[in-house]
């Protein structure tokens, strides 16, 4: 387990005092892949280089594993970040060297054997797809396969925790995609606990379990991503959510094409979680003698489970109407009357 207690880091000038990060504390579970997402300024670039001492605190504390990262002298802190990989926005690669020789670079400083760093180097080439690369120059590379060879060169030597700064902000969508497949195959097959900074909700959406929301240099908000996503409450959440899932439901429930829907009844249907792999819509139809047209949606799918919304229009007699809604709520799916006739 990661604890992080009242972290604190201030800039000082000669005229003035920038508070980067204000006394923040966090928990974070071994294993998992956490998420802190924020925008430009926020604060969270220089939170995630305090967890290493990349910058080094003004106040607070950093424990990784019961041990206090930040009480460590240089020479253990030197020893102790073997154990904390770390990859980058924009790669940091060495471009004299090779795929090969980048892998192999910490390897070097840690005092392997040239015998287990080119085993080891083998294992990583193949672990983040790259065979075939080994002696390519990161100017012969994509931008997917340079975050690749950086990846593998934060994996080098067996850390147990991976820091993740912007990493996949310099991409397109389609390599961001690849990436993100990536970081959670490494995080089942090694068991590795991953930090991931972002600006970028769909990210967070994609790989992370749990999620903590910064603004100016403090977490307004945190929890599992899907509680998250589906009951943002501050604005700058909300903000986030709306990358990924739309305007906010209060704007579609007043759009022209569900506000004048002139028969049946407009019903909003809350999914969360299994809810949203049963075939509730053609279910309900078959049960009851009711006409179920959707009028749009949006589902969405977490590490925890599928989340959204779905706007219907239901038509049929009253009663029957009730009784198909009445079901519905039976299999916990949250139900709104957004109109009815």
């Amino acid at each position: 387990m990661i604890v992080i207690d009242q972290l604190s880091k201030i800039f000082k000038t000669a005229s003035s005092e920038l508070v980067a990060v204000d006394q923040l504390s966090l928990s974070i579970e071994k294993g998992e892949i956490f998420g802190v997402i924020g925008y430009s300024g926020a604060g969270k670039s220089t939170f995630i280089r305090l967890i290493n001492r990349l910058e080094e605190p003004t106040s607070g504390r950093v424990e990784i594993e019961g041990e206090l990262i930040t009480g460590l002298s240089k020479n253990a802190l030197r020893v102790k970040r073997q154990n904390i990989g770390m990859i980058f926005q924009h790669f940091n690669l060495l471009w004299s060297r090779t795929v090969s020789e980048n892998i192999a670079f910490p390897l070097e400083i840690a005092g392997v054997s040239k015998e287990e760093i080119e085993k080891r180097v083998q294992e990583l080439v193949d672990l983040v797809g790259l065979s075939g690369k080994e002696t390519s120059y990161p100017s012969q590379l994509s931008g997917g396969q340079k975050q690749r060879v950086g990846i593998a060169r934060a994996l080098a030597n067996r850390p147990k925790v991976l820091l993740c700064d912007e990493a996949t902000s310099a991409l397109d969508p389609e390599t961001t995609d690849s990436i993100l497949a990536l970081l959670v195959d490494i995080n089942k097959q090694l068991g590795l606990t991953i930090i991931l900074i972002t600006h970028e909700m769909h990210v967070i959406q994609k790989i992370c379990h749990n999620v903590a929301v910064m603004e100016a240099g403090r977490i307004v908000e945190q929890g599992s991503v899907l509680d998250v996503f589906s009951h943002p409450k501050k604005n700058v959440t909300k903000k986030f959510v709306e990358q990924v899932m739309g305007k906010p439901d209060d704007e579609v429930a007043e759009d022209s094409f569900i506000a004048t829907v002139a028969e049946g009844h407009v019903l909003k249907l809350q999914f969360i979680k299994e809810n949203t792999n049963q075939a509730l819509i053609s279910e309900v139809a078959k049960k009851f003698k009711v006409d179920v047209n959707i009028l749009q949606g949006n589902i969405k799918r977490t590490q925890e489970g599928a989340y959204g919304s779905l706007y219907v229009q239901m038509v049929g007699e009253e009663v029957t109407v009730q009784e198909a809604i009445q079901y519905i709520e039976q299999t916990s799916v949250e139900v709104e009357v957004i109109t009815h006739d």
